[in-house]
């Protein structure tokens, strides 16, 4: 069985019973988050991008875990920190011991001169899972959703930086999703959203609620 854990914000893990697939762990400084840096346990980190609130706690973390670090070749240099990391690009796919990893467009700055943002194709637990990261709306979704049939979709709402429940809505459309998670909203007031917003928006898909500090289980 595959589980969803939502910690906050845009951090969460996707755990298949052996493997623990961190994704954007920003903890340390995130007021929604209900997990310490400490605590939480991974075998792999996925970062998006090099912002503060998705790269956060992730090399830390990596250290403690021995997890391997996955993203853009930029910015898996960690200042040096010596990280176990697979650095790739946008269109590329590595296999990994849980499944697969592809990584895809997103449209958002990088947050580190050299590099781009992304988001992600899962396959673990026998489910394709698409992590969007941090991004605007753009046509090429109807293309991830073209190359994988995407059992879960995670999509930000906050608005401001990234879609918002307009454009999210429309995303789901594109990607043809059977399932849709919104995140990247809530932490702070300048993207506020009410998910109630979102839910109604969307058509063709079930979407998912998930509040920081509760679990999915992926069926």
């Amino acid at each position: 069985m595959l589980t969803y854990n939502y910690y906050g914000h845009a951090c969460f893990m996707l755990d298949d019973g052996k493997d623990k697939v961190l994704v954007d762990p920003f903890l340390t400084g995130n007021p929604q988050a209900t997990i310490s840096e400490r605590d939480v346990k991974a075998t792999y980190i996925l970062i998006t991008h090099a912002h503060g609130d998705h790269i956060g706690d992730a090399p830390d973390i990596a250290i403690r875990n021995d997890a391997t670090c996955i993203g853009i070749p930029e910015i898996m240099d960690f200042g040096g920190q010596i990280v176990k990391t697979i650095g790739m690009n946008l269109g590329g796919t590595v296999k990994t011991s849980f499944g697969f990893v592809r990584m895809v467009p997103a449209l958002h700055s990088s947050g580190i001169s050299g590099g781009v943002c992304c988001g992600f194709v899962i396959g673990i637990g026998g489910k394709v899972v698409y992590f969007a990261g941090d991004t605007a709306l753009f046509g090429d979704m109807k293309l991830i959703g073209e190359r994988d049939k995407i059992d879960y979709a995670i999509l930000p709402i906050g608005g401001h930086y990234t879609m918002d429940p307009v454009d999210a809505a429309k995303a789901v459309e594109f990607l043809g999703a059977s399932n849709v998670i919104p995140v990247h909203y809530n932490t702070w007031d300048i993207i506020k959203q009410n998910p109630d917003d979102f839910v109604k928006r969307v058509k063709g898909a079930k979407v998912h609620v998930v509040k920081p500090g509760q679990s999915l289980e992926l069926a």
